[in-house]
């Protein structure tokens, strides 16, 4: 076996849950194979990198062995290599408690200072 379909690599590597949710993802433009958008059928070979969209970011994947089926977990983490660049840690600026209610001016206005914005729009 040379090649496989996307849609397939990607659930059997366990990218995603089901082989539907990967063809989705595949209509939706989320995966990108050697930084071509990927329909589902489309053939993938050893040494190709495929690119997932998962919340805003891209995870990186370079396809060592092409699966088919499903696998256990330490095989299919065997199936790729995880190029992914690390994530710099997200700080919760701004975040209040549910049911604080309405920030007020001077809350508005820290908020405003911490998220980098300026206090008076430029556009007026």
């Amino acid at each position: 076996m040379d090649s496989a379909r996307i849609d397939s690599w990607l659930w059997a590597v366990r990218a995603y849950k089901t082989r539907s949710a990967a063809t989705t993802a595949c209509r939706a433009g989320h995966i990108r194979v050697n930084g071509e958008k990927a329909k589902a059928a489309q053939a993938i070979r050893v040494g190709d990198e495929v690119r997932i969209r998962v919340s805003g970011f891209d995870r990186i994947l370079i396809v060592r062995q092409l699966l088919v089926k499903r696998v256990g977990a330490p095989l299919a983490a065997a199936a790729y290599e995880d190029r992914t660049p690390a994530r710099e840690p997200q700080a919760a600026l701004g975040l209040r408690d549910r049911g604080a209610g309405r920030p007020t001016k001077r809350e508005r206005r820290e908020i405003d200072r911490l998220r980098g914005r300026d206090e008076f729009p430029t556009d007026w």
